[in-house]
């Protein structure tokens, strides 16, 4: 059986390297193409887009692809929704891989929002220093926001313009607690901006944030598409392959 994953996430990674040592099992895994050196996962890998919903269907279909693996980031709804639409209309069984979300708990101090204009508008017009985590795409949400001060950390510089008054942190994590305890210190953070991306890599600067007793404004995960089958581990994600590969066999 020939799948594709849509990766770029850990997950994804560690989905292709124990897919690919299954059986019966041909695994492509294909990135986005958005980060400059990413991690690359184990086996075959495409990189780049596929050019809409259009585009994606004629490539499962050229390369004769039996299921998709959704195991993008919790953020990147248009893929998702894509990769649910294509998979559909070829008929073939696709499974959304989504690491469970960061629960609020004892301490922490969320304002919960559902995108990054409403993040943006959270932000008190106060003169305060906002640890701005959100990648680099979604920076240009907050170019307006000119009572601000932002620490911008991302991997890649982001390719629209900062607002006013902004550095730029350029860090590819994981983070240790204690490294984000320094960086909120040192640049004497008021309040961080995060997207609720879940998993334990990047959970850090949420326990930080507690320990330190900062405001945390939480943009929520947009929803999976309509009818989406999703799993939160990648062992259940295995699972679902070998059971995929064994309905063909029959």
């Amino acid at each position: 059986m020939r799948v594709l994953i849509l990766g770029g996430t850990s997950e994804a990674r560690e989905l292709a390297r124990v897919a690919s040592g299954e059986r019966g099992l041909d695994i492509v895994s294909s990135l986005a193409g958005r980060v400059a050196n990413p991690r690359l996962p184990v086996g075959a890998v495409r990189v780049g887009g596929f050019g809409g919903v259009e585009g994606l269907r004629t490539w499962l279909r050229e390369n004769a692809i039996d299921a998709v693996v959704d195991a993008t980031h919790p953020f990147a709804a248009q893929v998702s929704a894509h990769a649910a639409t294509a998979a559909a209309d070829l008929d073939i069984p696709a499974l959304h891989v989504r690491r469970p979300e960061w629960v609020q708990r004892r301490g922490d101090l969320w304002t919960r929002v559902p995108d990054l204009e409403s993040a943006a508008a959270a932000l008190s017009a106060q003169d305060e220093q906002v640890l701005l985590t959100i990648g680099r795409q979604g920076v240009g949400a907050f170019t307006g926001c000119t009572g601000h001060r932002f620490v911008i950390r991302s991997i890649d510089a982001p390719e629209v313009p900062l607002p006013p008054r902004s550095q730029l942190l350029l860090a590819r994590g994981p983070f240790t607690f204690d490294e984000e305890l320094v960086l909120m210190s040192r640049h004497r953070i008021d309040v961080l901006v995060t997207k609720n991306s879940g998993g334990q890599q990047t959970e850090a600067k949420i326990f930080a944030a507690r320990t330190a007793g900062l405001p945390v404004i939480m943009i929520d995960r947009p929803p999976l598409p309509a009818g989406a089958h999703a799993v939160t581990q990648v062992s259940e994600a295995v699972d679902w392959l070998r059971e995929s590969a064994s309905h063909r066999v029959r």
